[in-house]
């Protein structure tokens, strides 16, 4: 990936009802409200809805990380612990290296709002140049705590070889250390 140009984000959403139609997804788009919010850099996005089935995250997220060229993931859905919730497990293993603190924070965040938090089994990972998070179903959850996390996310990106990602600080102030390179 080029620290050039444009960011391409990938949303995935994790559902069965969605994907065959019986319900609208609203926290594919709530994600993107987001990105339409906080990112002042140019940026696309490609967004993807599939089934609770393991191997159709594990070909979506490959798709988007590898054919796509999405530097961030963002999955919702399929993170809590019944047995049809398996985008952490479908993540993983498509993941080089997973990243435990952003599943932390991302407790931690919700945990100020629902007690039920502490049953979510966020994650994020990396796989080559693309940053992987995974979110709960809610587009409310979604907002709170990308509102958070999203902090990292440029940074992130920085390090893993993506391009350079700028954020409005009105909705969320990118942090990047003071050594780290400017555009």
């Amino acid at each position: 990936m080029s620290v050039e140009g444009v960011c391409r984000f990938g949303t995935i959403t994790a559902s069965d009802r969605a994907s065959s139609g019986e319900y609208d997804d609203l926290s594919g788009p709530a994600i993107v409200a987001f990105l339409e919010e906080a990112i002042t850099s140019e940026w696309e996005v490609v967004t993807t809805i599939v089934a609770d089935e393991g191997e159709a995250i594990e070909k979506e997220l490959i798709r988007l990380c590898d054919e796509e060229g999405c530097s961030v993931v963002i999955t919702t859905g399929g993170t809590g612990p019944s047995p049809r919730d398996i985008t952490p497990e479908a993540t993983e293993s498509v993941c080089d290296r997973i990243l435990p603190g952003f599943g932390e924070q991302m407790r931690s965040v919700s945990m100020k709002h629902v007690p039920t938090a502490m049953l979510s089994r966020q994650t994020a990972g990396i796989r080559g140049s693309s940053l992987i998070l995974n979110l709960p179903g809610s587009p409310r959850s979604i907002r709170e705590i990308l509102d958070i996390v999203f902090a990292a996310v440029p940074y992130c990106v920085d390090l893993i070889g993506g391009p350079y990602i700028t954020t409005d600080p009105s909705v969320v102030d990118a942090f990047r250390p003071p050594h780290a390179r400017r555009e």
